[in-house]
């Protein structure tokens, strides 16, 4: 039955030790202090970094919404890769396996089964979602500099943490060479730790809250829910059970008043040829409540 839950293994955070330091460590600016150019960092690596998530991790990773070229393809993993979020194919062949079985006993984080904490981060730190479905994302396995940087996942997180202690470094130390490593340690706390922190849950919030709270427009057979608070937290993807009906279309804000601000930078990357092929939403899934009513508008609009 779709109401029986899957046996799930608790996390072990003896081995998770490197998940609570990353949430431990932003604390450490009561001793390092943060200037203003701190929480530009902050905030700018927040929203920058949140566009890759949802951009590259998911919409174009996951589901394949839109086109783009191989190295543009590796730049968008790679940049998805400095949320620190493990490997594009981890994250992808996942969700995939998400969306199969959303809000059923296989889903690997259901909020409606089991519960707030599990679906928001419990799941990650479990045992059984460690390795990478690679059966689940054939369709990129084929790309061995994808595999590499799959594997290597951390090497994206490291370079842009080294480089925002050494932009802080020069910056706080008033642009001497000799400041880089005295001066950039509230950069790296707070520009890079703690937005990384807040970009974790921002992230996770989809898997679990979206799927509790808002209001849903379609039938989708599970729980997901629409929310504009969310949408403008996560570049839109609080339109999550816009997404859930349709999930093929890049723009997940349907209709013209649901802010997808995810959508409006890849369209401006259509411009300059960096992407292409950017699916929209069919009129008869817009404008449809269910699979049915869907059928029934795209037969009428054929005849």
């Amino acid at each position: 039955m779709d109401t029986e839950k899957q046996a799930r293994k608790r996390p072990s955070f003896i081995y998770e030790f490197d998940f609570i330091l990353l949430h431990i460590v932003p604390l450490a600016m009561i001793w390092t202090g943060a200037t203003l150019f701190d929480w530009i960092v902050c905030i700018t690596l927040y929203w920058v970094r949140m566009f890759f998530v949802t951009g590259g991790y998911h919409r174009y990773f996951s589901h394949r919404t839109y086109s783009t070229s191989r190295i543009f393809q590796f730049f968008l993993a790679f940049m998805a890769q400095t949320s620190a979020q493990k490997g594009a194919l981890w994250w992808a062949a996942h969700h995939r396996h998400h969306h199969k079985h959303s809000d059923k006993p296989e889903d690997p984080h259901s909020m409606k089964l089991y519960g707030f904490w599990y679906s928001h981060v419990g799941w990650i730190l479990g045992p059984e979602y460690k390795k990478t479905e690679f059966h689940l994302i054939k369709d990129f396995t084929k790309f061995p500099e994808l595999v590499w940087l799959n594997r290597f996942y951390i090497l994206p997180p490291v370079f842009l943490g080294t480089l925002v202690f050494l932009l802080g470094g020069y910056v706080n130390g008033g642009g001497s060479m000799a400041t880089l490593f005295t001066h950039g340690w509230s950069t790296l706390v707070v520009g890079f730790f703690l937005s990384t922190v807040v970009l974790y849950h921002g992230t996770f919030s989809i898997n679990s809250i979206m799927h509790k709270f808002g209001k849903p427009r379609y039938d989708t057979g599970d729980e997901s829910k629409n929310s504009l608070w969310l949408a403008l937290l996560t570049l839109g993807e609080g339109w999550h059970n816009n997404h859930h009906y349709y999930k093929s279309a890049t723009r997940q804000g349907f209709f013209w008043w649901e802010i997808d601000l995810t959508y409006y930078v890849i369209k401006m990357l259509s411009w300059v040829g960096l992407v292409w092929d950017i699916r929209e939403v069919p009129p008869h899934i817009k404008y449809s409540r269910n699979k049915e009513e869907a059928r029934a508008l795209l037969a009428k609009g054929a005849s």
